[in-house]
C-alpha cells in the first residue's frame, strides 16, 4: 500500500490529452521552442479567446505545469482563474486537426469554439 499526496494546485491545473501532448511536442521541435504558454485575450464573440504560444521560457509570473512526456505548460497569471481545470485535446475534424479546450469555467462558448465567456 502506498500513500499519495493530494496537490490542489495540480488538480486545478491545465491538462492535455496524450494526442495534444504529442502534437505540442511536434510543434515545439519544428519551432525549436521548449514549452507551451497558455494565455487568454479579450476577443471573439463570447468575450475571451485562448492564446497558445510555443516559447523558450516562462514569463516571470507564469505558473508552470509539468505534463506527461516532459512537456511544460506555462499559464499566464491573469489567465489562470479563467483556465484552471481546462483539458486540451487534439480532435480530428475531417482532414483537419484542431485543439479543443474543455474549460469548466466557461459559461458560454461561441458557435465556432474559438471564444468563451465566464460569469
Amino acid at each position: 500500500m502506498s500513500v499519495e499526496t493530494f496537490n490542489p494546485a495540480a488538480a486545478q491545473g491545465v491538462r492535455m490529452s496524450p494526442a495534444a501532448v504529442a502534437h505540442a511536442q511536434r510543434q515545439l521541435a519544428k519551432r525549436g521552442a521548449l514549452a507551451v504558454r497558455l494565455a487568454v485575450k479579450q476577443s471573439g464573440c463570447s468575450g475571451f479567446m485562448y492564446a497558445l504560444d510555443y516559447v523558450e521560457a516562462a514569463e516571470p509570473q507564469d505558473t508552470a505545469y509539468a505534463l506527461d512526456g516532459g512537456l511544460t505548460v506555462y499559464v499566464d497569471p491573469e489567465a489562470l482563474p479563467l483556465v484552471q481545470g481546462t483539458e486540451i485535446d487534439l480532435v480530428t475534424e475531417g482532414l483537419n486537426h484542431v485543439l479543443k479546450f474543455a474549460n469548466p469555467n466557461a459559461t458560454a462558448e461561441c458557435g465556432c469554439g474559438e471564444s468563451f465567456a465566464v460569469s
